[in-house]
């Protein structure tokens, strides 16, 4: 695996910086109108395709960074980027088509038939896709989940059956990834590659507060239609079938939601600077220590995407990242708007939303209790020296 230099990785983030620019002149239409966002990020001069983070054989004109492809397909090139992006507005990046999330589970478990079906489409034309996992009564618990793949009644195939709720792009996606039980116990949960034009398939955006141009949204699946052949590892061993993707996933994901957060923090803290240019001496002391936590938080964002590009399945750093990232996101949107006394939220808009994104990321891949117990566990089995778990 090749290690990115420090000098290779900051002339990334300052094309990411570049493209925060054309982000944010359409982060407040995105967050009023998340129906425009095909119109809004699409047809403007931000160069969408080449974030996609498609494969090499499928990326025809991948970002180039002194001279060299980067197709942002490892954790450790998206966090640099992503976190500048989301400078600009993070729920346009994550509003943008790719494979996101359902990718890394075709990369896990997809046959070179489905590979194909999967990323040619989205080669293609602008594809959505989404990750059907969460649901209304259980979450992302396997033990408890209630949407199943069967037999049709006919036993001509199989359908599946269930809801997903809070499911990013899910109401604008194309194809997606729908976690579904067919046996009992964890082991039971397989993935399966699903169309959204398939008869049965109903797809509902949720109304949110933060990070509205994601387009959270409910699926509702009624006797969808599917065939083995669009099942995902079918033929491997229980173990290394849909939930141990999953797992594997969210571990890759973790430090991405954790640099968005990051994102949202630092364009706050710039904010003030930018507009507050004088602050009291207790205002000023403030800023230096969130400026220091910035620092530290970006720092552990990175080494945690490195930890996930060389082992997915220890999500121990990840979690750790998300948990201070998502704090550190929170507390200083709500530090930025004090800055400019009542009425902040009325009188800076992007101040109000980035105080309501910020605290979406509490809620993606799991909350901080959750992380806090992946510290925890990956603590006692020896992931996390005593230093660094301080």
């Amino acid at each position: 695996m090749t290690t990115h230099t420090e000098a290779f990785l900051g002339e990334l983030r300052s094309q990411g910086r570049e493209f925060a620019d054309l982000v944010r002149t359409t982060s407040l239409d995105l967050d009023r109108a998340p129906t425009r966002a095909a119109e809004l990020l699409l047809h403007g001069p931000l160069p969408w395709r080449q974030l996609m983070g498609l494969p090499a054989d499928f990326a025809d004109d991948p970002l180039r960074i002194a001279g060299r492809p980067v197709l942002l397909d490892r954790c450790v090139e998206q966090v640099v980027v992503f976190e500048e992006l989301a400078r600009g507005d993070a729920a346009a990046v994550l509003a943008l088509p790719g494979p996101s999330m359902s990718g890394q589970v075709v990369a896990e478990l997809a046959d070179a038939d489905q590979r194909e079906r999967y990323y040619r489409r989205l080669a293609q034309s602008p594809t959505w896709t989404f990750f059907g996992m969460t649901e209304p009564a259980h979450g992302s618990d396997p033990a408890g989940m209630a949407t199943v793949l069967r037999p049709r009644d006919d036993g001509t195939g199989l359908v599946l059956d269930g809801t997903k709720r809070f499911v990013g792009n899910g109401a604008r996606a194309g194809l997606g990834v729908v976690f579904a039980r067919r046996n009992a116990g964890p082991l039971g949960v397989t993935a399966v590659l699903v169309d959204t034009d398939r008869p049965g398939f109903t797809a509902t955006p949720l109304e949110t507060s933060g990070l509205r141009g994601l387009q959270l949204s409910q699926l509702d699946l009624s006797a969808v239609p599917v065939t083995e052949r669009d099942v995902l590892g079918l033929g491997r061993r229980a173990t290394r079938q849909g939930m141990w993707a999953a797992t594997r996933t969210f571990n890759r994901f973790r430090p991405v939601v954790a640099c968005f957060a990051l994102g949202v923090a630092q364009a706050a803290y710039d904010y003030v600077l930018a507009h507050r240019r004088r602050l009291r001496a207790d205002e000023s002391w403030t800023m230096e220590r969130f400026a220091e936590r910035l620092i530290g938080v970006r720092a552990l964002v990175l080494e945690a995407a490195r930890s996930a590009d060389r082992d997915p399945g220890d999500g121990t750093l990840a979690s750790a990242a998300k948990i201070r990232a998502t704090r550190l996101a929170e507390e200083l949107t709500l530090a930025a708007v004090d800055r400019f006394g009542p009425g902040a939220r009325w009188d800076h808009p992007l101040l109000d939303k980035w105080v309501r994104d910020a605290r979406a990321f509490e809620f993606m891949e799991g909350t901080g209790n959750i992380q806090r117990l992946g510290v925890a566990q990956g603590y006692l089995h020896g992931r996390l020296s005593d230093d660094r778990a301080a």
